[in-house]
């Protein structure tokens, strides 16, 4: 790949990005989506292999759809009330082609199915770049119009993401197809608050980004990409070692690590708001995500790798530091649940 290659492409990334957030008009909106979209494509297929290349198709596929409603609900929205800013939807049709295009955009069940595949076939860095960036975008505009949405199909789409997020990663040994299944789980918790506590929804996407980053940094400095691989990496990295550990259990929202507090606070706002069977199916539903965080867990600090001694491992020709990026990470992901008032106060 070109030098220039991937500056360009985080320029766009970013270019995109910022548009959807400044911007108030559909169409603006929709060139913000488009830019991020195309501008990561190049960075899926650099891999030049048939698994990259039909993760990049289904990804601009999927993405070209989800594009498509949004700009047609924009343009009925448009027909019906002769406005093109973002706040002005009073037509139900507008609002419900919006709630499903932006689905389809972050990977909500059940429009979830190109998410496990696709990140599947891709690096561990491209990965992150799908797990965290680009659900910047379409979440900037659920921000904006949760109070215009409709609650009740945001509520079945979030606890249908937490159920399928959690039994679809029982049965995975690829641990990208994991994170995936992760993914879908974390933005229905997400988009369950999103009508009642934007705030809430905010910061579980900024902690969500944060552990997300960090796992996947981890993974990638131990070169580590399915369970069975997890069991030398003690041997490559013992510090690594325990804090991915520390950093799964936070992920599945163990006390008393960060992944506790938007867990804790959207369950106390549920109950606020009169909905605690809907609260207490969500945390039952948390124990399938916990199973498969707790055996990922067991396999990277509980294991050793059954290979012989004479056989080649990674370890003993790679080393890999860690990145200032991951160093600033997986404190934030581990020791942030004390800072829970101080971490609302800003977000607010």
């Amino acid at each position: 790949m070109n030098p220039l290659i991937p500056p360009i492409t985080i320029l766009n990334l970013t270019l995109g990005t910022t548009i959807t957030l400044i911007a108030s008009h559909w169409l603006l909106i929709w060139i913000g989506l488009e830019i991020n979209t195309m501008a990561i494509i190049p960075l899926m297929i650099h891999q030049h292999h048939p698994r990259a290349t039909e993760a990049t198709t289904k990804y601009f596929l999927t993405q070209a759809t989800a594009s498509a409603t949004l700009l047609f609900a924009g343009v009925i929205n448009a027909w019906l009330t002769g406005q093109w800013n973002i706040t002005e939807i009073s037509s139900p049709i507008s609002a419900t082609f919006i709630s499903i295009a932006l689905a389809l955009k972050i990977g909500l069940a059940p429009l979830h199915f190109w998410l496990p595949e696709v990140l599947q076939g891709l690096d561990l860095l491209t990965g992150l770049i799908l797990s965290t960036w680009q659900k910047l975008a379409p979440f900037v505009i659920l921000l904006q119009l949760h109070h215009l949405l409709n609650p009740t199909l945001l509520l079945s789409m979030g606890l249908l993401s937490i159920l399928i997020g959690g039994w679809g990663g029982i049965n995975q040994t690829q641990l990208r197809k994991i994170l995936a299944y992760s993914s879908i789980a974390h933005i229905g918790w997400m988009v369950v608050i999103l009508h009642y506590s934007p705030d809430l929804t905010l910061l579980a996407l900024i902690i969500y980004i944060m552990m997300t980053s960090s796992l996947f940094l981890m993974f990638h400095t131990n070169n580590t990409t399915k369970i069975n691989s997890m069991a030398i990496s003690s041997t490559k990295s013992p510090l690594l070692t325990t804090t991915a550990m520390l950093t799964l259990l936070s992920l599945g929202g163990l006390p008393p690590l960060t992944g506790f507090m938007p867990k804790w606070l959207i369950l106390q706002e549920m109950t606020k708001q009169h909905l605690p069977i809907l609260a207490t199916i969500m945390a039952l539903a948390t124990l399938l995500s916990l199973f498969f965080y707790i055996r990922l867990s067991y396999s990277i600090t509980l294991t050793m790798s059954p290979n012989p001694t004479t056989s080649s491992s990674s370890w003993r020709t790679k080393t890999t530091q860690p990145t200032l990026i991951m160093s600033l990470t997986i404190p934030l992901s581990l020791l942030m649940l004390p800072l829970t008032p101080l971490t609302l106060s800003l977000v607010a």
